[in-house]
């Protein structure tokens, strides 16, 4: 066997990126080259290194057999050249995902090699649409099945008749399309046609929708609703569960695409807020998260925070700038030991204290006049404030201060930069109609996304616009746009549960 090189074969899970194992979440951090499916969510991409190379090698149902040995020829050959390989497969890879055949080829190629199960979408897609492939009184037992073989094929490795006498819940993989040619062999082996049918498609991800009917109207019922694959089907009497214990596909925002303008470094929480409420957050970064070109004032600053009454942070990217280059010169929280610290908002509040910095002061409102304002109860007559924000930050902070009597220095702490491929991608997403809200959470983000768009605003009619505060909203309607949805405290929380409020009275989406 090799003994540089190792390919870990990954269950990716059934879509959903927060089912990846723990395990397999480490492999994918330590990966040289990730080698993926069409089917492994592309959020667990972002596990890797950044320098890690990413393959990628979806199979279609279409796709010829002998792409499979290219596939097994590609992950060798990096494993031989000594890199740690993480081959992601969405499910689990020995769940109809051809594993067996790459450890096959692994071992006869002398590579090391180790599988990570992944959660299969059998149990996971029936989870997720509210369907339990086992319940007490109702089937003590599932079998699943792949629905890539076409039942009316002689040389079918599946004996449908005996699948049809066998008591408890039936799992059918991949089989849309031969879901009629199934449902004609189970139909005709026996099988009642009133017998519960559920078929979700894109089980597990925020587009996820779920047709429900019976042997004799699922078919009529799917194509009417338009489903595709990648589809899981679940037969037996738990599929008419679904009413009563459907969860994922009840969120007041499910069914909805909603623009995430933040930067790659911040989508993140934003993202998650949105998932949990059923949304699909659609990432669209316009602005950039970058160090300052030259890092004398910052550093300069940092050496003479002793000087200094207050240091106040405006953002987490503010903190970890500033930690970033204490760090560097050997320092850590201690030094900041002399200065009280102000943190505009509870998520620079809790970057400072995951340093191990108390904030002295985190305002209740987080609008530069109010911040300002609240500092007054300090005696800021003479106070020597460092302010550490962005490089294009606005003075309506540092003024406010400075009517307070505050000597104040601003510091640039980060660069905003605008991403240069954003307007295509923009016009793409927009352009596409699918899009139901946006969101901005700095006026940085609205004037961008406006110029990347070169200032065709229209592309943006029919979209509900939710902005995080006053400012960001002042700046989209300087701008030509109307904001639908301001949130009353201006946090990402904040912003999402503003968009939940707003659609509490929308219908729930999900159930065709």
């Amino acid at each position: 066997m090799s003994e540089g090189g190792i390919v870990y074969l990954v269950g990716a899970g059934p879509g959903d990126p927060g089912l990846i194992t723990l395990k397999g979440a480490d492999a994918l951090r330590r990966a040289d080259v990730v080698v993926y499916d069409r089917l492994s969510s592309p959020a667990l991409l972002d596990l890797a290194p950044a320098g890690a190379k990413r393959v990628f090698m979806g199979k279609e149902p279409t796709t010829p057999g002998a792409f499979q040995e290219e596939i097994n020829r590609t992950i060798a050959k990096a494993a031989l050249e000594g890199k740690t390989v993480v081959r992601l497969k969405g499910g689990d890879p020995f769940v109809f995902g051809r594993g067996g055949e790459e450890v096959a080829a692994l071992r006869a190629a002398g590579v090391r090699f180790e599988v990570v199960p992944g959660i299969t979408s059998a149990i996971a897609v029936p989870a997720y649409a509210g369907v339990p492939v086992t319940q007490r009184g109702v089937a003590s037992a599932f079998t699943v099945v792949t629905g890539s073989e076409d039942p009316s094929k002689p040389e079918s490795a599946l004996d449908w008749d005996a699948l049809a006498r066998t008591p408890g819940t039936l799992v059918v993989l991949m089989g849309w399309k031969a879901l009629p040619a199934i449902v004609e062999a189970l139909l005709a082996a026996g099988r009642s046609p009133s017998e519960p049918v559920a078929v979700t498609q894109w089980g597990t991800l925020p587009k996820q929708r779920t047709v429900s009917g019976t042997l004799a109207d699922i078919i009529a019922k799917g194509n009417e609703a338009g489903l595709t694959s990648p589809v899981v089907t679940v037969i037996g009497a738990v599929a008419g569960l679904r009413e009563e214990l459907r969860w994922f596909d009840t969120g007041p925002l499910f069914g909805t695409r909603v623009l995430v303008t933040r930067s790659r470094q911040q989508t993140s929480v934003l993202s998650r807020l949105l998932a949990a409420e059923g949304a699909e957050p659609v990432e669209l970064p316009t602005i950039e998260i970058a160090p300052v070109e030259e890092f004398g004032p910052l550093d300069d600053a940092l050496d003479r925070i002793g000087s200094y009454a207050w240091a106040v942070f405006t953002s987490t990217n503010g903190v970890e700038a500033a930690f970033d280059r204490l760090a560097e010169a050997g320092r850590d929280a201690r030094w900041l030991g002399g200065v009280r610290v102000a943190a505009i908002g509870p998520a620079t509040a809790a970057a400072l204290a995951a340093r191990g910095v108390t904030a002295d002061y985190v305002p209740d409102t987080y609008t530069a006049d109010a911040v300002a304002e609240g500092f007054g109860r300090f005696g800021m007559a003479g106070a020597r404030v460092l302010l550490l924000r962005a490089d294009i930050a606005p003075e309506r902070l540092p003024e406010g201060l400075q009517r307070l009597g505050a000597e104040v220095e601003c510091v640039a702490a980060y660069r905003t930069l605008k991403p240069a491929a954003a307007g295509e991608r923009a016009r793409e997403l927009l352009g596409s109609g699918t899009i139901g809200a946006a969101t901005f959470t700095s006026s940085s983000t609205v004037r961008n996304l406006v110029e990347a768009l070169g200032g065709d605003t229209a592309l943006l009619d029919g979209v509900r616009i939710a902005s995080i505060g006053p400012v960001t909203s002042a700046t989209a309607r300087e701008l030509g746009l109307r904001v639908d949805t301001e949130a009353s405290e201006h946090t990402i929380p904040g912003l999402v549960r503003a968009l939940v409020e707003d659609a509490a009275l929308a219908p729930h989406k999900g159930q065709a």
